[in-house]
């Protein structure tokens, strides 16, 4: 720590703020050094737990005047190493800034604290007949601000987008102490530059997030769930085509998945494939929406007769019930936990064009296969926006860390093919640690530039959540 003792810093922020909001013993600290992935592991020998605003305002205040840097942390459930915070930094924890202010159920609007867990913010929704959209794997423990650092996407973006249209305003902690109280539930705000906008997805970078108002949508009457057997990777557009023709915005979720990813799912969770036969993709999909639920089922099984008898889809099972629904989306779902019982595997969270999934798929597994023969490729993903999770399980004849070893390599091979195709090597994980590198080579020079402008105008003194994103201000 530069300006001041790392003791001297404790205690002032234990004055400021009460011993009962600062961590320093080992075992106390060890749940936020975690990271996701066990990629990095933080170093931080303190963290602070406010539990308003105000608070965390003072403690961002004291560690600016030390010139001691500090790193925002929500839930830790993140996968770039966005939220590690090295030697001689601070955490400043969100989790005990968790309540949920106000649901304005004529206003379809949420105002919580950035530490609201997702799960408990879908629930509150729920209880006033509302819908709060955003659903992912981690729903269970990540938190909001979190969230909206990372602008997480999940699986109905197709639908209702992802975190940065379910914001309507923001209040954030800035990097020398000051608060910007921009929350406001307002849908339109044409009173200068759209601020709220540098903060979600800037990965804790220019602030904190401390409070918001998010955006809630009518409660689906009911949903439809189906799951398709598809012989060609370049049926999946078609289908999608097709479905948003018949379904519109009824059609909520659409997941592609590979053969081998949904077979690696169903032995860890022990669930036969709902579908028999041998095939080498899989759609699932899922209605919702003021219909009822005859009517959305009467939609879904026109359209899937459609794509049966145009040679589309080559089989279809139709959810009977919830209990069926819930299985073929936990099949889906524990993909990249069933992943990790196979070996080591090498992730990429990519976007291309919807139309051009088919082709980004085809070209990748070429290069990979040539590269590194016996690679087992597992790719699924949110095919409705064009979000693949590219992900390659090592041979079954090589050691996992000599496959790890080859990281560098095949990320550059796939990511090579995602930029030919107007792409994005990075869809809804974000930067954080893991891509700084990845970054700075292949963003657009004026991008960079602009960006790095920007982190310096907000934060000078480069105090908040350093190395990420950004390798320098």
């Amino acid at each position: 720590m530069s300006a001041i003792a790392s003791g001297d810093l404790e205690a002032r922020l234990r004055e400021a703020l009460g011993a009962d909001r600062i961590v320093t013993g080992a075992d106390d600290l060890e749940p936020f050094l975690h990271e996701e992935r066990g990629l990095y592991r933080g170093a931080a020998k303190l963290v602070v737990l406010p539990r308003s605003t105000e608070e965390a305002a003072r403690a961002v205040a004291i560690c600016a005047e030390a010139k001691v840097p500090v790193v925002p942390q929500g839930g830790n459930t993140g996968l770039v190493g966005g939220a590690v915070a090295g030697a001689g930094e601070v955490v400043i924890s969100l989790k005990r800034m968790n309540r949920i202010l106000a649901v304005n159920a004529a206003d379809f609007t949420m105002t919580v604290e950035a530490g609201a867990v997702l799960e408990t913010i879908q629930n509150a929704a729920e209880e006033k007949g509302c819908l709060f959209p955003l659903s992912l794997g981690a729903e269970g423990s990540c938190q909001i601000g979190g969230n909206i650092a990372s602008n997480a996407g999940g699986i109905n973006v197709l639908r209702y987008g992802n975190m940065r249209d379910l914001v309507l305003g923001l209040e954030v902690v800035l990097p020398d102490g000051r608060v910007w109280n921009g929350l406001r539930a307002l849908h339109k705000d044409n009173t200068g530059y759209a601020l709220k906008h540098l903060f979600i997805g800037s990965e804790g970078t220019l602030g904190i997030v401390t409070k918001a108002v998010l955006k809630l949508f009518p409660q689906p009457l009911d949903r439809v769930t189906a799951l398709c057997a598809l012989d060609s990777v370049e049926d999946a557009p078609a289908l999608l085509i097709s479905g948003k023709a018949r379904a519109g915005e009824a059609l909520t979720a659409f997941e592609l998945m590979s053969s081998f990813a949904l077979g690696l799912s169903c032995a860890h969770c022990g669930n036969a494939n709902p579908i028999d036969g041998a095939h080498p993709w899989f759609v699932l999909l899922e209605l919702a929406g003021s219909q009822t639920a005859e009517a959305l089922r009467d939609n879904m099984e026109e359209m899937l007769a459609e794509a049966l008898e145009a040679d589309i889809a080559k089989d279809v099972v139709i959810a009977q019930n919830l209990e069926q629904a819930a299985t073929f989306w936990r099949l889906r779902e524990r993909i990249p936990e069933a992943q990790k019982q196979a070996g080591a595997s090498i992730k990429h969270d990519v976007a291309v064009p919807v139309s051009l999934t088919a082709e980004f798929l085809r070209e990748a597994d070429a290069v990979v296969s040539q590269a590194l023969p016996g690679t087992r490729i597992c790719a699924f993903g949110h095919l409705g926006d064009g979000n693949i999770h590219y992900n390659l399980t090592q041979p079954q004849d090589m050691d996992g860390r000599e496959f790890l070893e080859r990281s560098k390599q095949m990320n550059g091979i796939v990511h090579d093919v995602v930029d030919r195709l107007g792409g994005s090597f990075s869809a809804e994980h974000g930067i954080g640690l893991l891509k700084v590198a990845e970054l700075a080579s292949r963003k657009d020079p004026v991008e960079l530039d602009l960006m790095r402008r920007l982190k310096a105008a907000i934060d000078p003194s480069g105090v908040m959540n350093p190395g990420k994103v950004l390798s320098a201000i």
